[in-house]
């Protein structure tokens, strides 16, 4: 099924509601767009986190679920997974994470441990439940810090504030 990952956690590392101002159906089509935008772009680590490794940057991936497995969220998947939203409302959406963590030393990037996330999204009319998983990693970027990455980068697309937390 497009959206869900059927072996979700259940034991989760954070949970957190938010109250949307706008319709269901907008909210996730911004929500696909800002992950395919955040897809394989580098930020500077204090962009996402407070640094715990100095001159370093990360790079996001993220992928969408689709019964067992989860696909890159690159052009043709977007496109497919809004599509959907278009014809249908999801009740849930799961992603795949993965934070890419690169040390800057004399011009060379150093790769070091990645992040692996597993992320929910519950839809209750204009509620919203966020559920976080860290599969593996040295955690450089917290549950907190990923909610904080989507919560500020939904804000930062409306005009007006669309996500309030609960």
């Amino acid at each position: 099924m497009l959206g869900v990952y059927e072996n979700f956690p259940e034991n989760i590392h954070k949970l957190t509601d938010f109250v949307i101002s706008t319709s269901t159906k907008r909210f996730q089509q911004t929500l696909i767009q800002l992950l395919n935008e955040a897809n394989n772009k580098t930020f500077d680590l204090e962009d996402v986190t407070e640094p715990a490794i100095p001159q370093c940057t990360v790079t996001l991936e993220f992928g969408i679920a689709e019964a067992n497995n989860f696909n890159y969220l690159d052009k043709e998947e977007t496109n497919k997974i809004l599509r959907a939203i278009y014809k249908k409302i999801l009740q849930t959406i799961d992603f795949y994470c993965v934070l890419k963590y690169y040390k800057t030393q004399k011009d060379k990037k150093i790769p070091l441990r990645f992040d692996y996330y597993m992320i929910r999204f519950t839809f209750n009319k204009n509620l919203v439940r966020m559920q976080i998983f860290h599969e593996r990693g040295p955690r450089y970027t917290s549950p907190e810090d990923i909610t904080k990455f989507v919560f500020n980068g939904i804000n930062r697309i409306f005009s007006r504030k669309m996500l309030k937390k609960v």
